[in-house]
């Protein structure tokens, strides 16, 4: 069972030509819609992604899924759609394998599913090889070619319009389309394809967590999820020292030991689950970013075991 996840963007040729042209097996496809950005955006990508679904059935005989990513620039949202994703199509059959395209769609959800692959080809050893991430480079950019017709469109409307006193044009729609192609090829010469740089939160800035290269142990397990129930802790001991009643464990050096060991384990220096800051003679204890996302991915898991 091969399935492809694929997220819709502005692009059709590079989500489904080279499965074509490569002849690749395709069993089952999710395609992927974004929900946010301007009404005519998301109505092109819909449409794509309408056009994707009847080529996929037709040319390739997949069966396919649309799903519906609600907000494309929340990453943590979408590393979280993805491991769920990604794990289900894995259980679903022995056989089955998933591949993961990151050529579409806007940056923080490519990024996303591309990361939550690596974190289960981390977490599965046993299903690393079942786990794939692709991205297919186009043989052309239409915008250069679209502004060339827009540069030509103007001059067009130039002549006509230097044909006669501008003043004596009657035909106001021929100015404004001028004028409105003089404005967009200015942009389009000054700064490329975008403009500007969109807030996201409190942020221009989305950061992209780095995956662990290993997996977490049982009890490593259970600290992270006790620092995302509680956030943080001003020190190791406060944490160990919690850890402990959660858990109706006595409070021994040798528990406290135990916790102070795996921390470190899951720390900058390990596996960088967890960051701490320097505070007088005490460490405060959080979750690191990649941490952060981990939780989030296996909140419905229960704590295995606390044995190491």
């Amino acid at each position: 069972m091969q399935t492809h996840i694929v997220p819709v963007g502005f692009d059709y040729d590079r989500l489904i030509a080279p499965l074509i042209r490569d002849q690749q097996d395709v069993d089952r496809v999710i395609l992927l819609e974004g929900a946010v950005g301007s009404e005519s955006n998301v109505e092109y990508s819909r449409n794509l992604s309408g056009k994707l679904e009847k080529d996929f059935q037709n040319l390739l005989g997949a069966d396919t899924e649309r799903v519906v990513v609600d907000d494309v620039y929340d990453y943590d949202a979408a590393f979280e759609q993805a491991y769920d994703l990604i794990n289900a199509e894995l259980d679903a059959a022995e056989d089955s394998e998933v591949w993961v395209n990151v050529s579409a769609m806007p940056r923080p959800v490519s990024f996303a599913f591309a990361t939550a692959a690596h974190s289960i080809m981390v977490e599965r050893q046993e299903d690393r090889d079942r786990i794939h991430t692709y991205y297919t480079a186009p043989e052309k950019y239409l915008e250069t070619d679209l502004a060339e017709e827009v540069r030509a469109a103007k001059e067009l409307l130039g002549e006509l319009l230097r044909g006669t006193d501008i003043e004596d044009v009657d035909d106001e729609r021929i100015r404004e389309r001028y004028e409105s192609a003089a404005d967009i090829l200015d942009e389009f010469d000054e700064r490329g394809t975008t403009i500007g740089a969109k807030r996201i939160g409190d942020s221009h800035i989305v950061e992209l967590p780095i995956a662990s290269f290993q997996n977490v142990k049982p009890f490593e397990e259970v600290i992270l999820f006790e620092l995302g129930e509680y956030g943080e802790f001003d020190s190791v001991s406060e944490l160990a020292e919690t850890l402990a009643r959660d858990m109706n464990e006595e409070y021994t050096d040798s528990f406290r030991s135990k916790v102070i060991y795996n921390v470190d384990r899951l720390g900058p220096g390990g596996k960088g689950y967890i960051e701490q800051e320097e505070h007088g003679k005490s460490y405060r204890t959080r979750l690191s970013r990649i941490g952060q996302l981990w939780v989030r991915a296996h909140a419905e898991d229960e704590p295995l075991d606390e044995s190491a």
